[in-house]
């Protein structure tokens, strides 16, 4: 009778002495890479092989941290500037960085390219490959474009062999 009894509670007791282990591989490290602002960060060519992989938005947890606060202020400057109909410079990025996609699947300029867009904050960084250097421009007028953006950083490279322009994803970057 006593059995079950102590079966059940042998289990709970297990399970409560499991619990904060179960809990910290859910909770990211400090260290771990992620997008947890949620920025717009997409490929936009890929023709252009052996080209590092920006970094983007990716932060640590600790980045993060640091930057919610200072993210918050700058995000509602716009708005209580009355430069910005939303109330948070950010929301206008996911409807920038469709826009931006729209228009590179539209075109077949920079073909042999491989591009990454980020927006953030009516910002939009461009980062990547291109067959020519003097392609930076020409994307950097090609972004202007699209409405509502405020500025536009384009970090490119024609040689994927040397360090690139941008920070880059370790496992990307050339040896």
């Amino acid at each position: 009778m006593f059995q079950p009894i102590a079966r059940a509670i042998s289990k709970l007791l297990a399970a409560a002495l499991l619990w904060p282990i179960a809990a910290a591989a859910l909770i990211p490290a400090d260290d771990e890479l992620g997008n947890w602002f949620n920025d717009p960060f997409m490929q936009v060519r890929q023709g252009f092989p052996g080209c590092p992989v920006p970094l983007g938005p990716r932060l640590t947890k600790a980045e993060m941290r640091t930057q919610e606060h200072s993210r918050a202020e700058r995000g509602t400057r716009c708005w209580l500037a009355g430069e910005c109909k939303k109330p948070n410079s950010y929301l206008y990025d996911a409807d920038i960085a469709q826009d931006l996609a729209n228009r590179f699947a539209k075109s077949r300029a920079f073909a042999g390219s491989a591009l990454w867009i980020t927006v953030q904050r009516r910002f939009v960084f461009i980062e990547g490959c291109v067959k020519r250097a003097n392609q930076a421009h020409a994307l950097e007028v090609m972004a202007k474009r699209v409405p509502d953006v405020e500025l536009v950083i384009v970090n490119v490279t024609a040689d994927p062999g040397s360090k690139p322009p941008y920070p880059a994803l370790e496992a990307s970057r050339p040896r």
